[in-house]
């Protein structure tokens, strides 16, 4: 197999390909969190599973690469780094996919344990902490560490903290978090060293609703501060899977 390596989106047709085992094929396309780079991993990803090649199991978009699950009794592996290679070499028209979200989320006050550190630290009121990270339109760039943990693109760049010196245990399910330069939707409770400025009462994972993932690779969230009373109203609807998210414009 030949290795192709490519360090900027404007590349994009010279990826580097990298067996991991003998199951899975990663595809990487830069080295960078980049806006148009994911754009174009998520529509080489859109485009590949079009192709509905047999022997492929499934595909895993991150912020900058893809990887492929096959099975090696069933897919020929140079008609797999053909197909590959082929569709590389095309330059998709990057575009909005998915589904359009808005989240309701109580920031402080018990549900961000560390909201009023990181408005401190930022020389912020909690207020304008709190609006600035509603203001945008986020891209859920890519889905992974924890079933459902959903890593969004879009944080505004004064809302940029380094992650804690010292990582949780654990930190309750669906918590809204900023690590360095993202911002990211959890899932289940678990271990983190990333700052909880609050939480959602959406479950991002059910492992008995279909399909399980709420967010996917693609899709946009939209945050909508919403009172502690709010939260415990909407999260007995989400308990009894009876809670319904609004769709939002861009």
């Amino acid at each position: 197999m030949k290795n192709y390596t490519q360090k900027t989106v404007e590349d994009f047709d010279k990826p580097l390909l990298c067996y991991l085992g003998d199951t899975a094929l990663s595809v990487n396309f830069g080295e960078q969190i980049d806006p148009k780079l994911i754009a174009q991993v998520h529509a080489f990803d859109s485009a590949f599973n079009k192709l509905n090649l047999v022997g492929v199991i499934e595909t895993v978009p991150t912020y900058r690469a893809i990887t492929i699950f096959f099975d090696p009794l069933i897919i020929d592996l140079e008609e797999l780094e053909t197909s590959v290679m082929h569709l590389a070499s095309n330059h998709f028209v990057a575009r909005s996919v998915g589904r359009v979200w808005e989240v309701p989320v109580t920031y402080g006050d018990g549900f961000g344990t560390d909201l009023k550190d990181v408005a401190a630290r930022l020389a912020m009121t909690e207020n304008d902490l709190i609006e600035a990270h509603t203001a945008p339109l986020y891209l859920v760039a890519m889905v992974g560490f924890l079933p459902g943990f959903s890593y969004l693109s879009g944080l505004d760049p004064i809302l940029s903290v380094p992650r804690l010196s010292e990582p949780r245990a654990k930190i309750p399910s669906s918590s809204i978090s900023i690590g360095g330069s993202q911002t990211a939707i959890g899932s289940l409770e678990g271990p983190s060293g990333w700052h909880v400025i609050g939480r959602t009462p959406i479950r991002p994972f059910e492992l008995e609703r279909t399909p399980p993932f709420l967010f996917k690779p693609g899709d946009r969230v939209k945050f909508r501060s919403i009172s502690a009373r709010e939260w415990l109203i909407l999260d007995e609807n989400s308990a009894r899977g009876s809670l319904i998210l609004d769709s939002v414009e861009e």
